[in-house]
């Protein structure tokens, strides 16, 4: 049998399968409320029989959203739609997760599709950004506030509010965005934080924050499976690098993060990336390699076969995958056949296994 299609155990649960659906922004949600929108989306992949079908960045904080039209978890009311859909996940065999994220800077912002640009604090879908420095993340951006010490210590116990409620939500992969420039990479990042005190300068300073974040959350993970996402480079010169993430998930496995999600940039945007199909791999294979953490694959993952690779090289045990997914929610079974590996539909589409000639 295929490997991706191979049941993978973690500490509390077995994922059906290697295969994940990475999170991906809707910009569909209204004061943080998901709707019929998302549980079809995300419910969809579940039928598919993604091993595990994971929430989109999922804000702790009214500020902490990319957009004001973006998911949150920062109040008592938002469970109840989340619970409908984490149910219907497990109805399906899949394993629910969920992506807990503060934007920072890289907040405020418009749905993409109605072209990058971010909203004015006075703006109705506006808000003051926060950021570990004052800079923005581009020119034309409103300056974000340098947060004190306090209001650092605040978005760590919003994080672990946030946390709880999740779990009260039924979600089992509890991930933890640290990646692509918000908030968390903010910090990580020597391009981004320019701080002089406890939580900037050194390596141990810039993971402060995050760490701080972790030891709020882990210990509420007991049931659970705690993920952390990094962008291991920020792709620019004397930024966040792959070395200082082997650093980091080192360090993040002492502390129970039992995943580490491998993406990479986003921190400043004078970066160059060559994108193209597993550009993001080498990184999470030396991450897996020198760290023995579990860790998952994510970019330009587009195929069964591509993604077979991956596992039977030992580059990465999970595979996360995302626009391929949009594209097509029966991703996992049409990879299954490709790699001729035999795969049970749900029954209520199993007559339409193997009739499509695809590619």
């Amino acid at each position: 049998m295929a490997k991706i299609i191979q049941a993978f155990p973690l500490s509390n649960m077995e994922l059906p399968n290697r295969v994940v659906v990475s999170p991906m922004c809707q910009y569909s949600g209204y004061d943080g409320f998901a709707n019929d929108w998302h549980l079809v989306h995300l419910g969809q992949f579940a039928i598919g029989k993604a091993g595990a079908v994971i929430q989109e960045a999922t804000a702790i904080a009214p500020e902490g959203r990319i957009s004001f039209w973006d998911l949150g978890i920062w109040k008592d009311d938002h469970i109840e739609k989340y619970r409908q859909i984490t149910t219907f996940i497990k109805s399906q065999g899949s394993i629910p997760g969920i992506q807990l994220a503060h934007a920072g800077r890289k907040g405020s912002d418009r749905k993409p599709w109605e072209g990058k640009a971010q909203y004015l604090p006075e703006h109705e879908f506006g808000w003051q950004t926060v950021a570990p420095s004052a800079i923005p993340f581009h020119e034309k951006d409103h300056p974000p506030l340098e947060l004190s010490r306090t209001a650092i210590q605040d978005i760590v116990v919003r994080f672990r509010e946030a946390a709880e409620r999740a779990i009260k939500s039924g979600y089992e992969i509890i991930e933890i965005h640290a990646a692509h420039g918000y908030l968390i990479h903010q910090f990580l990042s020597p391009l981004v934080n320019l701080r002089n005190d406890e939580y900037g300068g050194s390596f141990e300073n810039r993971i402060r924050f995050l760490l701080e974040v972790v030891d709020a959350v882990a210990p509420l993970t007991a049931n659970q499976s705690l993920w952390v996402r990094i962008s291991a480079s920020d792709w620019a010169e004397g930024g966040w690098d792959v070395e200082q993430s082997v650093a980091l998930a080192k360090i993040l496995k002492e502390r129970g993060v039992e995943v580490i999600d491998v993406s990479s940039g986003g921190a400043v945007r004078h970066q160059k990336i060559d994108v193209g199909p597993n550009y993001q791999v080498p990184f999470a294979e030396k991450i897996k390699r020198e760290s023995g953490l579990i860790t998952a694959a994510v970019g330009m993952i587009t195929s069964g076969i591509q993604a077979e690779a991956i596992v039977e090289n030992e580059q990465a045990d999970l595979v996360l995958v995302a626009r391929a997914f949009l594209d097509d929610p029966h991703f996992v079974y049409h990879a299954a056949a490709d790699l001729a590996a035999d795969l049970d539909w749900a029954e209520q589409y199993a007559r339409a296994k193997g009739t499509i000639e695809r590619g």
